[in-house]
């Protein structure tokens, strides 16, 4: 008998992994939705927690007013500077099965509950999805009436567009939000 490849490629042991809480405020305008967080990023329960990710790199080079390292300031002052710009981060599942940090990988995904957003983020304007797995559920946000774009994802995995490249998107959607 041929087990199928969803199942064959997780060992009966691989744990189910829980993601982050949501970082968002009341001023949340655009919230940034990633697919599920990296091993790095749930080991230290930080977003966007592995070096080579170009989450917050591609956010110093868009907000000029945006304190010189940033990307290198503690978590807590990342998370602090990030809300005061009207950005918010979440994750579109909740939890999965995965071993390792690639998106391929996840498996039995359970997806978050998006419908209380709208009163947690009264003034939110836009959604974007940070690359294709996440985009993959873009229905669920477009329930909430609102635009929602696919950005390239900042995952050091997505070696194929440049980080110029990545840059121009990303300010679009910022811009898109009423941001810059």
């Amino acid at each position: 008998m041929v087990k199928d490849q969803q199942s064959a490629a997780i060992s009966p042991q691989t744990p189910r992994l829980f993601g982050l809480p949501p970082l968002v405020s009341e001023n949340t305008r655009l919230l940034v939705l990633g697919s599920f967080p990296s091993i790095t990023s749930l080991a230290r329960q930080q977003y966007y927690a592995h070096p080579q990710n170009q989450f917050w790199r591609i956010l110093q080079a868009i907000f000029p007013s945006s304190p010189r390292g940033i990307s290198a300031a503690s978590y807590q002052e990342r998370s602090a500077w990030l809300l005061a710009q009207g950005l918010g981060i979440w994750d579109v599942y909740a939890s999965c099965e995965r071993e390792g940090s690639l998106d391929t990988a996840i498996r039995q995904p359970q997806v978050n509950d998006f419908s209380g957003l709208r009163l947690r983020c009264p003034q939110l304007q836009l959604i974007a999805h940070n690359g294709g797995e996440s985009f993959r559920h873009a229905k669920y946000t477009a329930t909430l009436g609102l635009p929602v774009l696919k950005l390239p994802s900042t995952s050091p995995a997505n070696a194929s567009w440049s980080f110029e490249r990545k840059l121009a998107a990303w300010r679009k959607a910022v811009a898109a939000a009423g941001l810059l």
